[in-house]
């Protein structure tokens, strides 16, 4: 399960066999998020994660969206 980063406890990772499109996975809490990324930021379904804590998932998944792309390409081809 690669790690793409951490912040304020929110944390952002791929699975191994993740597929595209090309999306990330948050967790904070005992919630789990996922975000689209490839072409815009748009939330894709969630679990268990309030609507601040989304709203902030969503923020640093724009604010880090080209760290998460390359750590993509790196990881997944």
């Amino acid at each position: 399960m690669p790690k793409v980063f951490e912040k304020n406890g929110y944390k952002f990772f791929f699975y191994s066999n993740d597929h595209r499109p090309i999306h990330v996975h948050v967790r904070h809490g005992d919630g789990e998020a996922v975000f689209n990324v490839e072409d815009l930021v748009e939330l894709r379904e969630s679990q268990n994660m309030k609507l601040n804590e989304l709203s902030k998932a969503q923020e640093l998944a724009e604010e880090f969206r080209d760290l998460i792309l390359e750590k993509w390409h790196e990881h997944l081809g």
